[in-house]
């Protein structure tokens, strides 16, 4: 079956691609470049996808910069930085993109059924400490509904299913699935820094590095200190 995988390059959407690959999809990875501050992540979203075997991998461009409200397409908004897993739990951060997985799913959405592809792949993960309300179960739910009700397809009771393996997964979970679908870190990207580095201290970098330490293992990408 076809597949369409949301692919940033991260941890959990690498995870992702390895997973529909296992599951025995032809894997359609798209990427989206918005001017986030970290746009060094697709650097890296390219590169596993090619290591993956996409069959097709799309960029598509826009800017959210053009509005901002989030530390990732506003520069005059810091990023939170060494920030306990405790702090990161309290509350939605300002790494929050406005409705940026309707955005992506919406593209994506529009991409699967272009294709006549059966599934769409996403890395949402309602574990994570960053509590971000559009990677909630909940959410998955209506969007599906979305899918149905929004497409020729759904309509003709083909619809598009959404996929989100990893919502109820733990970050250690996570890197473990990973680790058993042979899913490269080193070629991963979670940073939101923004530089050539990997900063250690965003919260991205934060809850990737305790997974690692929690589970023994020594993350393979560079970090600044």
């Amino acid at each position: 079956m076809k597949a369409v995988i949301l692919l940033s390059g991260g941890l959990d959407s690498s995870t992702i691609l390895y997973k529909a690959k296992m599951d025995g999809c032809e894997c359609y990875a798209i990427s989206f470049d918005y001017q986030q501050r970290h746009r060094r992540e697709l650097e890296s979203a390219v590169v596993v996808g090619q290591k993956a075997g996409v069959i097709k991998h799309q960029v598509v461009n826009f800017d959210l910069r053009q509005w901002g409200g989030s530390a990732l397409t506003d520069d005059a908004i810091d990023l939170p930085e060494e920030r306990s897993l405790d702090e990161m739990a309290q509350n939605i951060p300002v790494t929050y993109v406005p409705a940026r997985n309707t955005i992506f799913l919406s593209f994506a959405l529009s991409y699967a059924e272009a294709i006549a592809a059966e599934r769409v792949y996403i890395g949402v993960n309602a574990l994570d400490y960053s509590g971000y309300p559009d990677c909630r179960p909940d959410y998955i739910q209506a969007m599906q509904e979305v899918f149905r009700l929004g497409t020729k397809q759904g309509r003709e009771g083909q619809s598009i299913n959404i996929v989100a393996p990893l919502i109820n997964l733990k970050k250690t979970e996570i890197i473990q699935l990973g680790n058993q679908l042979g899913v490269p870190w080193e070629l991963t990207w979670s940073c939101y820094a923004g530089g050539d580095v990997a900063c250690g201290v965003c919260d991205s970098c934060r809850l990737r590095l305790a997974a690692f330490a929690e589970l023994g293992l020594v993350d393979p990408v560079a970090y600044s200190f």
